[in-house]
């Protein structure tokens, strides 16, 4: 890692920092300018004291920089305009945020840490950690009758039948409250009725 980031201060133009010494794996906190956008700092995660400064004419063009790359582990706006960092949040994603800070939303247990895309898969902390190594199985167990097995289910599918099944699965009925609910029960009674008092299917 230490000859990883020895060879990032050669990506840019060092005014601040740059000192390293080998046997005690130390690096001095760098700020470099004049980087090329495709050099290997600014392609690969730095995970050291090196900042590479990247100027920007506007918001929009920092924002359209962000969102022409993977998606960040974490991204921190600094601003004294609030709006600058509503904007910000809103039109990019990221693992975490921060506006005006570093590393504080890692800290807080509370809220949930990961990445997103390229810069990870899941989170963790709290009840987010015991989410990302579980998994959630769904289960159905049917009634072993056949008296709630309904003929929707079964082709030839005529329009009317198609249209019950595809407004139940697709939940657009599911606004209509009690009223759905007794249009479920009607249509199984039904069905139910139909199913035994004739030899064909809907």
């Amino acid at each position: 890692a230490f000859e990883r980031l020895v060879t990032y201060l050669k990506d840019g133009t060092i005014v601040e920092g740059g000192k390293y010494n080998k046997s005690t794996k130390y690096i001095s906190p760098t700020i470099l300018t004049n980087v090329n956008v495709n050099s290997p700092i600014m392609t690969n995660e730095i995970f050291g004291p090196i900042l590479p400064i990247i100027p920007y004419r506007s918001l929009t063009d920092a924002i359209n920089f962000v969102n022409a790359r993977p998606l960040p582990l974490a991204l921190y706006c600094f601003t004294q305009d609030k709006k600058v960092g509503e904007i910000v949040l809103k039109q990019t994603r990221s693992g975490g945020a921060c506006i005006n800070d570093l590393l504080v939303h890692f800290t807080n247990s509370g809220l949930p840490f990961g990445g997103i895309g390229e810069s990870g898969m899941g989170q963790y902390h709290g009840r987010q950690t015991f989410e990302t190594f579980t998994h959630r199985r769904a289960v159905i167990k049917s009634i072993s009758t056949t008296l709630l097995d309904l003929p929707l289910r079964y082709p030839p599918y005529s329009p009317l039948k198609t249209t019950i099944v595809d407004g139940v699965t697709s939940g657009r009925w599911l606004g209509y409250g009690a009223t759905f609910g007794k249009a479920c029960a009607l249509i199984a009674t039904s069905a139910v009725g139909y199913k035994y008092f004739s030899n064909s299917r809907l």
